[in-house]
């Protein structure tokens, strides 16, 4: 997948505009992950997440021993689910590294960004999670470290997505 880059620098940030530059920084910035990640997903697509090597990269993360922690706020849960998507799969057998809650407060579901951190200093942020235009930067820490505050803050907020729990029958 060799989308076109803008605004390229030592940093690897760049502007994302488009769904294909968006989808190759989403698996760029999952490859580059060692063993935690997180992501805000207001809304979450069929595409967003759920290809063949978003979905090997993401297990990779999740199985990567002890530390492997992967937390994701998910305003629609239970949409997700209706629509069979895989992420939500992966996350019903790695429930033990992969964690979903949602967000409850009013104030924290208005929220129409998206964004992942990693963590080896990566991001990916969408001021509007409707739309493929943003930036991202594969080792900006500083840059990274407000939404890593913020993510952290709505999680403590959030309560587990419980619908999401696989049935054992």
């Amino acid at each position: 997948m060799n989308a076109p880059v803008v605004d390229s620098d030592d940093a690897g940030r760049r502007v994302i505009d488009g769904r294909e530059v968006l989808a190759a920084a989403r698996l760029q910035l999952l490859a580059a992950a060692r063993h935690r990640l997180a992501l805000h997903l207001p809304l979450l697509g069929r595409e967003d997440y759920g290809n063949d090597a978003e979905l090997v990269e993401l297990k990779r993360i999740a199985t990567s021993g002890r530390r492997a922690e992967i937390r994701i706020l998910l305003h629609e849960p239970a949409g997700a689910l209706r629509d069979g998507h895989r992420l939500i799969a992966l996350f019903q057998r790695l429930s033990s590294a992969i964690a979903i809650r949602t967000p409850i407060e009013d104030a924290d579901r208005q929220n129409a960004s998206a964004w992942l951190v990693n963590d080896t200093g990566g991001h990916l942020y969408l001021p509007d999670a409707s739309r493929p235009r943003g930036r991202m930067a594969l080792a900006d820490r500083a840059a990274q470290a407000p939404l890593q505050q913020q993510f952290d803050e709505i999680w403590e907020r959030s309560a587990r997505a419980g619908e999401l729990q696989a049935l054992d029958l």
